[in-house]
């Protein structure tokens, strides 16, 4: 957003500032200025001249000497040229010997100018130089009656006609100016306007705020015989409003609008076309205008394009549309595309009589990807993206139609077609000076406080102390904004440092981050590198695991707007990751790799989602190489136990992983409820994923197991009294697991059995077919005496007999 001093002193007249102070000030009070542009810099000694005899170079063909008046006075001084339209009696800019031009015909601007002094040009002395706009810093695209290849000849323009000999050339000209460049955040898009950043400058600076005064318009005639609106979509146009001018008169524009447009880098090009630009530009509402010849049927249609319909645009691109584009047509065709460009089929012309302005609000989310499909960005689209207020919407219409007038560029029809089924109202936020105050950290009084409300234009009842905000102040919903207001005005640069105040706290690592650290800690201990991989999968990976098609693991959520195909679904197990990194590092020849990684994975409740998946975090470990089933068992144990879980989990064979070997699986069981499984990866499964070894992985669902986790730790002092230590050597059928051997010696051991162990394990021919042989070392012993063998014998006969139950005899 850029606006000139100039500009904005004709809404604040009584301010008084340099450009430092201007940039300063409005930067503090939160209107940032990333920079500015004095047009007057390098440019001095500038006056009105008079061509008063022109005579030809003596010594050169191309060269003129010029007698040049430079005050009323009558001094003339001497001047060599060779510019090719210069002629006696003509009034031209001057610079004047030992003064400053900001760049030159041939090269453009410079940064630190020219200095003019006098010479001699092929032997005839010179005093000075005639100026082209290029010598004066700008071009003839800002000065369109300039000739773009001689000197700027002033009384061509009538409004310089009669300019006075002598008299400052860039006053005349309009270049005592500054132009300042604003960073303004989207939602100020009230200061996408002169007016807006005026009112701004007026608050900061605490001057007046004088905005145009716009009178009404019109003959008396009605605008609805000569035009018809229907809007077909209020949600993507909520407002629409339309005006007609008649007996159209296309002329240049005044001088004063000339050089405003030109000071932000808008080339004046007519008076009708430099209107809306102008209005664009003082209000933050964009309008277009339409020849209302070239509109079939008198009628405005607001409709939805249809999937590949063909229209060109003012720029002679023919563009393909879709069915999310909002058009305006006539009765007949489309004549715009909606808050971005006109069509080549309606654009006004020389010859346009009868004129229809339009000032709408259109929907910024359909402006932006509608420009953003087509691959257009214009200023008015960049406006439509913020998002108007459809309140100023017919101010601008009403604005536009007034300088017509005073323009006298044609007759305005009385009356107004306006679409505005839904009205946006003010809203009221409530403010407590004491709560601005505590959240600031100032003291700042009431009285004070409502004066920088006023200032900015909200209204304030004082009695209920409710402050209402005007539509176009879109950012200010709530008394922490109001807050935000108080302190631009009264000055970040005056709040005091304070400290925030809050209790003491002892800090620390929450209960997840530190079952997350034990584990790190555990798993590295035993030679495990931690990976990550992406939460984003390939559903491809449930076949690669070999899952059935109603498996739970597939009921995953699918992601609106994926990478890739490979990255297309939320997981729902951390196999894939784990076990895609143990391929890669296989592929790469590493060897006795053992990884694990504390991934997230998403189970939803159901499909499609009606509410948030559960968030699970499960511990995945994989490894190849050194190492078998009872190793990553091992590894588990230990986990578990230091995560504190202290009594011992079961394993069940029968786990039904389709992803696991068959015999060599188990889910893992604490206090009754599964919390993960362990086992060897599948040939099949294995194949896939490309691992030549066999593959051990282990997944612990950390939620299920922190749950029953008891972190007291109690400690116990070393045994007073000896233990008796018994080895017994057992035979039973295969099919019996270590598992339940062991919860029998547990419970028949009873409170004097401190612990045992599996020591031996032998399958072979001492053994009849179909058997196996465990041997155990149980250790005895009484916390309060001295067991004798007797007590030992009683509960080694408890234990045999127990087990005997199962057909578990000893092994003879």
């Amino acid at each position: 957003m850029d606006t000139s001093l100039s500009w904005i002193k004709a809404y604040v007249p009584d301010l008084e500032c340099n450009a430092k102070e201007y940039t300063d000030a409005m930067t503090l009070s939160g209107t940032k200025v990333e920079g500015f542009k004095e047009f007057d810099k390098n440019l001095d000694k500038i006056v009105v001249g008079k061509i008063n005899k022109i005579e030809k170079h003596p010594n050169a063909d191309k060269l003129v000497v010029c007698q040049v008046q430079i005050d009323e006075d009558g001094t003339e001084v001497q001047i060599v040229t060779g510019a090719p339209n210069v002629k006696e009696g003509q009034k031209i800019p001057v610079v004047l010997d030992g003064g400053h031009v900001a760049g030159s015909h041939k090269d453009g601007e410079s940064e630190k100018g020219y200095r003019i002094k006098k010479g001699k040009l092929r032997g005839v002395e010179s005093f000075g130089m005639m100026c082209s706009i290029d010598e004066l810093g700008s071009n003839s695209n800002m000065y369109p009656d300039a000739d773009p290849d001689g000197i700027y000849i002033l009384s061509d323009n009538p409004e310089y006609a009669d300019a006075k000999i002598g008299s400052d050339a860039i006053e005349l000209l309009g270049l005592h100016d500054v132009a300042f460049e604003y960073e303004i955040t989207s939602n100020r898009v009230d200061c996408f306007g002169v007016l807006g950043i005026a009112r701004e400058v007026a608050a900061t600076f605490g001057k007046k705020f004088v905005p145009p005064v716009v009178t009404q318009t019109g003959n008396d005639e009605d605008v609805n015989k000569y035009i018809s609106l229907e809007v077909k979509d209020p949600a993507l146009c909520p407002r629409y409003t339309a005006r007609v001018v008649k007996n159209i008169k296309l002329a240049p524009s005044p001088e004063w609008m000339q050089r405003r447009l030109a000071s932000v880098g808008i080339r004046p090009i007519n008076n009708i076309v430099d209107i809306t630009n102008y209005v664009m530009e003082e209000y933050a509402q964009p309008m277009h205008a339409y020849d209302l010849d070239t509109i079939e049927d008198r009628k405005i249609v607001v409709r939805k394009a249809e999937s590949g319909e063909k229209f060109t645009t003012l720029d002679g691109q023919e563009r393909e549309l879709d069915d999310t584009m909002l058009m305006i047509c006539d009765g007949k065709k489309p004549i715009g595309l909606a808050g971005i460009m006109g069509g080549a089929n309606s654009m006004i012309t020389d010859n346009v009589t009868t004129m229809l302005f339009e000032a709408a609000t259109f929907d910024g989310t359909n402006i932006r990807l509608t420009g953003k499909k087509l691959g257009m960005r214009t200023d008015a689209q960049a406006k439509f993206e913020k998002g108007l207020d459809p309140n100023n919407a017919l101010e601008a219409m009403n604005r536009a139609c007034q300088l017509v007038e005073e323009l006298g560029a044609g007759e305005v029809v009385g009356g107004v077609v306006d679409f505005y089924p839904v009205k946006k109202e003010p809203i009221n936020i409530s403010y407590d000076a004491d709560k601005i105050n505590a959240l600031l950290g100032t003291d700042i009084s009431e009285e004070d406080m409502v004066k920088y409300f006023e200032a900015i234009d909200l209204i304030v009842d004082k009695d209920k102390k409710i402050v209402t905000v005007p539509t176009w102040r879109q950012d200010l919903e709530r008394m922490a904004d109001l807050a935000e207001e108080v302190a631009r005005f009264y000055g970040y640069d005056k709040i005091p440092m304070t400290l925030p105040e809050s209790s003491a706290t002892t800090g620390g690592l929450s209960d997840k981050l530190k079952h997350e650290k034990i584990v790190r800690t555990v798993v590295e201990g035993y030679g495990f590198c931690e990976g990550m991989s992406f939460s984003f999968e390939s559903p491809k990976v449930y076949d690669k695991l070999c899952l059935s098609e109603d498996d739970t693991l597939r009921k995953s959520i699918r992601i609106n707007n994926p990478l890739g195909e490979d990255y297309s679904v939320m997981r729902t197990s951390a196999l894939g990751g784990i076990l895609s990194s143990l391929s890669t590092n296989y592929n790469r020849r590493n060897k006795n790799v053992r990884l694990y990684e504390l991934a997230n994975v998403y189970i939803p409740k159901e499909i499609p989602l009606s509410e948030l998946p559960d968030e699970r975090m499960q511990l995945a470990l994989g490894m190849y190489g050194e190492g078998d089933f009872f190793t990553m068992k091992g590894v588990v144990e230990d986990v578990l136990y230091r995560l504190g879980l202290k009594e011992k989990a079961e394993y069940k064979p029968d786990a039904g992983k389709a992803y696991l070997h068959p015999g060599r699986q188990a889910d893992i069981i604490y206090k009754k409820h599964n919390i993960g499984f362990i086992g060897e990866v599948h040939p099949v499964v294995q194949k896939s994923f490309e691992i030549g070894e066999k593959t051990y992985i282990a997944v612990i669902d950390m939620k299920a197991a922190t749950d029953m986790a008891d972190a007291y730790v109690k400690y116990q002092g070393v045994p007073k009294f000896p233990a008796i230590t018994r080895d017994i050597s057992l035979s039973m059928k295969k099919e019996v697991t270590a598992g339940e051997i062991e919860e029998i010696i547990r419970k028949a051991g009873g409170q004097l059995l401190e612990s045992y162990e599996l020591f031996d394990i032998y399958e072979g021919s001492q053994l009849l077919k179909g058997y196996k042989s465990l041997a155990y070392k149980i250790v005895l012993r009484a916390k309060d005496r001295t067991l004798t063998d007797s007590d030992a014998n009683q509960i080694m006969d408890k234990i045999i007999s127990s087990l005997a139950k199962k057909e578990v005899v000893l092994r003879q």
